[in-house]
């Protein structure tokens, strides 16, 4: 054999080594850029949560929407996100994070142009669920490409500052977009507002977003577990959907419960026998990660309930429009940008995530608990706008550090996953946020009618201050719920998140974490 010949196979090793360090260098120079994306993306499907919200009741006159199935149009987006999300994890694990991210964005776009030009109500429901699908792809394809794209302790802080402003704010934004092209141009536009959204982030990401190699969970599927988590999530939110319309004793409520406790049990079993898990028991069985998704769960129960209020107060009983509505919302957002961007980059490589999440969501709870004191009088200026800055400032500063360290230590294969019960852990929440929240207010606010009715004499002007009154009382009430689990939540995080600051040896800084605390270094 020649000297030459000898020599080529080195040759080519140094070959491809010279090339994949420069598209390595390529990848980490884009993470930037590629995050601007990113954050496009998840701003839009964030918006999407709550800007339909003030688009229905127009959008439920022109489609001859009926009252029993106007909540289809929230439903069907819940049912097809919730119930997909793990499912859509483990495709971008699967296929790769960019690929599942450009379709995510380019079937949501297609879903959201259906919505915008539906005809129907059987059409917009369709629409909502193809939303939720392809939602169910992008989001956590998302938030693990924010995973294994920065490692670096201090960059991680910053982008996932950005993304947990976003995260957190994009909702009461949603609430001002809807309410301005609602009242200004048409309900349709609420759909049709994300096509330039998606195109763009899209086509970004299609040209920055370079995936570092070696992170491909390429297992074949595991379809049981896929059938029992999809049929067990969306038994679970439907089951709160119907106990908010139907109650918690009516006999559809109370077998969905059931369906969806014995399909997510049969799920776990699964998965902790068979060879390439859906969802490897390993990602929520570490106190650190289970601890961050339970206490997610929980405070966004006491979140979405919250918003649902303020709007119904806002706009019933102080008469404010839906774009007054939407800008009164502001005060929380500024708040979740301070706290995430601010208060939680700047610390959380100086302190253990629990010294920031635990005080964020006591923060929070003060906020919440200033809410509890709203009457028909109140001032907007006196008790909601502090009690929006404080609930703004608090959350943000909790789930920027949550975000992080949700999807820090785990596998770069299990990052999909990983990501995928961050936003399922908030889904869940907030369908249990909704109809558990508002359950009690309704309760409370029919037992204040009732006592208080008979007082009010045959007064029309009378009967209806005392309504609007138990409405208030209601709202209240179901606050002070939200105030208790906004503490739980701090509870759980003091107790069970135990990791180090990000980016310190968590060991030496005598914590008893292991190592897969560290930050990841991502193989290529």
């Amino acid at each position: 054999m020649s000297e030459s010949a000898r020599s080529a196979p080195g040759a080519l090793d140094k070959g491809d080594k010279a090339s994949q360090a420069a598209a390595e260098h390529e990848a980490h120079s884009n993470r930037w850029k590629a995050l601007a994306f990113i954050a496009l993306a998840q701003l839009m499907v964030v918006l999407d949560a709550t800007i339909v919200n003030i688009a229905l009741p127009s959008a439920q006159t022109d489609l001859g929407i009926s009252d029993g199935n106007r909540q289809w149009v929230v439903t069907a987006y819940a049912l097809a996100f919730g119930g997909l999300l793990l499912f859509g994890g483990r495709i971008a694990d699967l296929w790769g994070r960019k690929r599942a991210f450009v379709v995510g964005l380019t079937g949501f776009a297609a879903a959201s142009a259906l919505g915008g030009v539906a005809t129907t109500g059987a059409m917009m429901f369709g629409a909502r669920a193809l939303q939720g699908a392809f939602g169910a792809l992008l989001a956590p394809a998302a938030l693990s490409l924010l995973a294994v794209m920065f490692t670096d302790a201090k960059e991680r802080a910053k982008a996932f500052g950005i993304y947990g402003a976003i995260a957190g704010g994009g909702g009461a934004v949603g609430f001002i977009l809807g309410g301005v092209l609602t009242e200004y141009l048409d309900w349709r536009w609420t759909f049709f507002v994300n096509i330039p959204f998606a195109i763009v982030a899209a086509l970004g990401a299609y040209f920055v977003i370079r995936e570092p190699e070696g992170g491909r969970n390429r297992n074949p599927l595991d379809i049981p577990g896929v059938l029992l988590s999809t049929l067990g999530l969306v038994s679970l939110v439907y089951g709160f959907t119907r106990a908010e319309s139907n109650g918690w004793g009516d006999s559809s409520t109370i077998a969905l419960f059931i369906a969806s406790a014995v399909l997510l049990v049969s799920f776990v079993i699964v998965e902790s026998k068979v060879k390439a898990p859906l969802l490897p028991l390993r990602v929520i069985t570490d106190r650190n990660r289970g601890g961050i998704y339970l206490s997610l769960g929980i405070a966004i129960i006491a979140m979405f309930g919250t918003f649902l209020f303020l709007t119904y107060y806002l706009q019933v009983v102080k008469g404010f429009s839906p774009i007054k509505t939407g800008f009164a919302f502001m005060p929380m957002i500024v708040g979740m940008m301070v706290g995430s961007t601010q208060i939680g980059t700047r610390l959380m490589t100086r302190l253990p995530a629990r010294l920031l999440m635990g005080p964020g969501f006591l923060v929070a709870a003060v906020g919440m608990l200033l809410m509890t004191q709203l009457e028909i009088g109140s001032s907007y200026a006196s008790i909601i706008l502090p009690a929006m800055l404080l609930l703004g400032l608090g959350m943000g500063t909790a789930f920027m550090p949550a975000m992080s360290l949700a999807t820090l230590g785990v596998e770069p294969r299990d990052a999909g996953v990983a990501s995928a019960m961050v936003n399922t852990s908030q889904q869940v929440g907030g369908a249990i946020g909704t109809a558990l929240l508002n359950t009690i207010a309704a309760s409370a606010t029919t037992a204040y009618i009732k006592d208080h009715i008979a007082g009010a004499g045959s007064s029309k002007t009378q009967q209806q201050l005392v309504a609007l009154q138990g409405q208030v009382h209601g709202y209240t009430n179901a606050i002070w719920f939200a105030v208790g689990m906004l503490v739980a939540a701090a509870v759980i995080v003091s107790v069970l998140v135990n990791a180090g600051k990000q980016g310190s040896d968590p060991v030496a800084s005598g914590d008893g974490v292991e190592d897969e605390f560290k930050i990841p270094v991502v193989a290529h």
